[in-house]
């Protein structure tokens, strides 16, 4: 898996959230399920791959196209999103978060998370899990959500980054949604392997991949 095509430290770390530092699945996906049955009283419809990595109100569209409601879309999100805080379901930190945060601090290369997620969820989630994040950019943070590159340019900025700086930036993804983003803001997307294969995330566009970012701390740490 760790195959030496990248031999130099980054100038800066980006990582997306769910998928890559957590596991949330089931906090969203109850969230989801919570707020679909008070909204149509009938169940939600599986989860699909497809929608990994995508903006909230996209995956609200998919969810009532199923049952013919889309114009609920909006309604739907928003009360995923009144679920999702009230009913707050803590997620699991996936291995490698605090090895690879405290290298990073050690070695004083930048680093943040730029999500598809509300900036509330982030910032609970951060909290009870008492993870190292200061830099912390959400779906409210954006015009365009992935896979338009504006969070990891966004991100990159407040980082204290400029455009030149950006081919040496790694940026942690377990979806294509985020991979394209990071391509398409010329950084190097680097992939884990949550949902995709190495494959699908080559494809998309990381230049390399790892299981978890305990596996990528490693992989920096003989740099």
């Amino acid at each position: 898996m760790k195959k030496a095509t990248i031999n130099m430290l980054p100038t800066g770390i980006l990582f997306d959230f769910d998928g890559v530092v957590v596991d949330s699945f089931n906090s969203h996906y109850t969230a989801w399920k919570s707020a679909f049955k008070e909204l149509f009283d009938t169940e939600i419809p599986p989860f699909p791959k497809s929608c990994t990595g995508k903006s909230p109100l996209i995956i609200a569209a998919h969810f009532c196209s199923v049952i013919g409601k889309e114009e609920q879309a909006e309604a739907l999100f928003f009360l995923k999103d009144n679920h999702l805080d009230i009913n707050f379901t803590k997620p699991k930190v996936l291995p490698g978060v605090f090895e690879i945060t405290n290298f990073l601090t050690e070695k004083n290369i930048p680093y943040g998370i730029a999500s598809n997620a509300t900036k509330l969820f982030l910032k609970n989630s951060i909290h009870h899990l008492n993870l190292n994040f200061t830099t912390v950019f959400g779906v409210e943070d954006y015009e365009k959500p992935k896979p338009s590159p504006e969070a990891y340019i966004t991100l990159a900025k407040a980082l204290g980054f400029l455009e030149n700086d950006f081919n040496n930036i790694w940026v942690f993804e377990d979806s294509l949604t985020g991979t394209t983003a990071a391509k398409l803001a010329g950084m190097k997307p680097v992939g884990i392997l949550t949902v995709h294969s190495e494959k699908e995330l080559k494809d998309a566009g990381s230049v390399i991949a790892f299981p978890t970012l305990f596996e990528a701390f490693e992989y920096l740490n003989d740099i």
